[in-house]
């Protein structure tokens, strides 16, 4: 055996992926030099103007580092989410939060609950710190089973148990009084992860209230409405014990200067988020519409992206690498019942007429050709 370090077991034993491969790689795997980006959910209508206005007036101040408590962000999040500071931890992200949770409350060989198919960088954690990944699958019509969700939980009493709402990547919503019963059903012993990357896009009013309950950590991003995927800032409100336990492991520095100043001042513009939040509506209608006339079902959805029903695996993963040859990404779930849709983003208008057309074409494209190859 060779005497070069090796990594723990745990780590040895991950197999070597990702949860995502980036459209810059897609990009130059297909040697496109661009895409139709609609695949990742990232906002097609820019950050605010307050951020970027911010941001750029920031940039001459990136040789400091940004401050570590994020102290003002955290003021500004409590006194809109009715909370206190203590309350919320700011991150480098959503995927960043799900690691430190899973980090801070999952010991190698203890159980995390999911549903299958649900979004893997959860799952990508789970196995990275030595978890072990229980799941239930998804009800036909695409939503997530909370009945039997809270009742797998009951028998298995895992340490965490994660549900996206809305959902990822199938766009459903569990609105308040589901959810509430959800948490009332699941056992003392665990903690739930709620990923709330798409609840700008639902009215207050339909999430869970209050904003911080015992035993549940929700996450929150800039990403999506707010327009800041790129620079990774989030943040999770949870109890002050929770608080407390990811505040000791937390990369300190994690979160850049100008990622802090563009969510602050985003947090002021609330105008703008409000038009994102319209034009997606409108967007979700539209492709609604054009599965209707392309014989398509299409699943309701809560969130800046629609899943196609292209009626097996096999026709969605066709789609898929039909419309990457055309420059466009877009991505499809991996497991049953969703692995025969296919998810596309809510782009600007110019960007759906343009998919609309595309997508026609591929359509057309993969119906004449049957899955071995021979025309139909």
């Amino acid at each position: 055996m060779s005497d070069f370090p090796q990594p723990t077991e745990q780590v040895a034993a991950v197999p070597s992926t990702v949860p995502f491969v980036a459209p810059e790689e897609l990009a130059r795997r297909a040697g496109h030099p661009s895409l139709l980006r609609l695949g990742a959910n990232e906002s097609a209508f820019g950050p605010p103007p307050r951020a970027r206005d911010a941001m750029q007036a920031a940039v001459e101040q990136t040789s400091w580092y940004g401050d570590p408590e994020s102290a003002e962000l955290r003021a500004a999040l409590a006194s809109r989410l009715g909370c206190t500071p203590a309350n919320i931890v700011v991150t480098s992200g959503i995927d960043d939060i799900l690691g430190l949770i899973v980090r801070a409350y999952l010991a190698p060989g203890d159980i995390a609950l999911a549903t299958r198919g649900t979004y893997p960088t959860f799952a990508f954690h789970v196995a990275g710190y030595g978890g072990r990944l229980e799941s239930i699958p998804y009800a036909d019509d695409g939503t997530v089973q909370l009945e039997a969700l809270a009742a797998r939980a009951r028998e298995l009493e895992p340490k965490i148990v994660y549900l996206a709402n809305p959902d990822n990547p199938s766009g459903s919503f569990a609105a308040r009084a589901a959810v509430e019963r959800f948490v009332a059903a699941l056992p003392e012993r665990s903690l739930l992860l709620l990923d709330e990357a798409y609840a700008d896009f639902v009215a207050p009013e339909r999430l869970m209230a209050p904003a911080v309950r015992e035993r549940v950590v929700r996450a929150r991003t800039f990403s999506k409405a707010y327009g800041l995927a790129g620079a990774r800032i989030a943040y999770l409100l949870a109890s002050e014990e929770v608080a407390r336990v990811v505040q000791k492991i937390r990369h300190h520095y994690g979160v850049n200067r100008t990622a802090q100043v563009g969510a602050l001042a985003a947090l002021s513009d609330d105008a703008f988020v409000a038009s994102v939040v319209d034009e997606v509506a409108r967007g979700r209608a539209e492709y609604a519409l054009l599965g209707e006339r392309l014989g398509l079902d299409t699943l309701p959805s809560q969130t800046n992206f629609v899943c196609f029903d292209l009626g097996t695996r096999e026709r969605a993963e066709a789609m898929v690498a039909e419309l990457l040859r055309r420059a466009v990404f877009i991505r499809k779930p991996g497991a049953p019942p969703l692995d025969r849709y296919v998810r596309v983003t809510v782009g600007t208008p110019q960007e759906r007429e343009r998919f609309a057309i595309v997508f026609a074409e591929a359509l057309a494209a993969i119906d004449a050709v049957d899955l071995t190859g021979t025309i139909a």
